[in-house]
């Protein structure tokens, strides 16, 4: 008898450790550059984070309530989405399940990046680009306006390991994670655009202005 019960809690136990792991593992993002990030989305937008509340938003396919976070946003300014300002952003409850968690103080500023729904709501998850106003960098902040839509036709690749290389002339190969082992705050993240030129490869480009017509008429040797 002890030897089943043994077995029994054994069981158990291996059933919760998976379990755990499998809701660790629930939430799984790749890296991406924020020019993807940006292209990727729906609504991008400044925006302070001023309330929190528990909604439901429907059933399951066994009749229990899905629980959404509501987060109420006073928008700052759009860079892309709807033309009627953004008051609200839902995301799942828990993190296990890319759940993201904001201040609701109001008193930090965040650039959020996120989906819309057929309703023109807005939801974000730990897989899109949200970061605190202040961290990013001048370049970032320029290119949300206009050069990050200039180069949603091109594609920025992942370096995944040395040696690594373009495939096709419209790619831009993003490097920061294999070189400077960054996410955010890489050299190419914070400072450079994947742009379009005229003869269809894409390059990057560095700098706040614009990019110039010399730079976009130019072509690969």
């Amino acid at each position: 008898m002890p030897f089943s019960v043994n077995g029994i809690l054994c069981t158990l136990a291996l059933l919760l450790l998976w379990r755990a792991e499998e809701l660790t593992e629930a939430c799984s993002c790749a890296p991406v550059h924020p020019q993807q990030a940006f292209c990727n989305a729906d609504v991008v937008i400044r925006a302070k984070v001023v309330g929190e509340s528990e909604v439901d938003s429907g059933n399951d396919v066994y009749g229990n309530p899905i629980k959404r976070i509501q987060y109420e946003v006073k928008q700052i300014k759009m860079f892309k989405g709807p033309n009627q300002d953004i008051e609200a952003v839902f995301t799942a409850p828990v993190s296990a399940v890319c759940g993201v968690t904001l201040d609701t103080t109001g008193k930090k500023e965040y650039l959020i990046s996120g989906k819309a729904d057929g309703d023109g709501r807005m939801h974000v998850t730990l897989c899109d680009y949200i970061m605190p106003w202040d961290s990013l960098s001048t370049t970032q902040k320029k290119s949300l306006s206009q050069r990050y839509q200039m180069g949603c036709e091109c594609k920025i690749v992942r370096c995944p390991s040395l040696p690594c290389e373009i495939s096709a002339p419209e790619e831009c190969l993003w490097t920061d994670l294999m070189i400077e082992k960054l996410v955010h705050g890489g050299r190419q993240a914070n400072h450079y655009a994947c742009v379009k030129r005229a003869d269809g490869s894409c390059s990057w480009y560095r700098g706040v202005a614009p990019p110039k017509k010399e730079f976009l008429d130019a072509e690969d040797p």
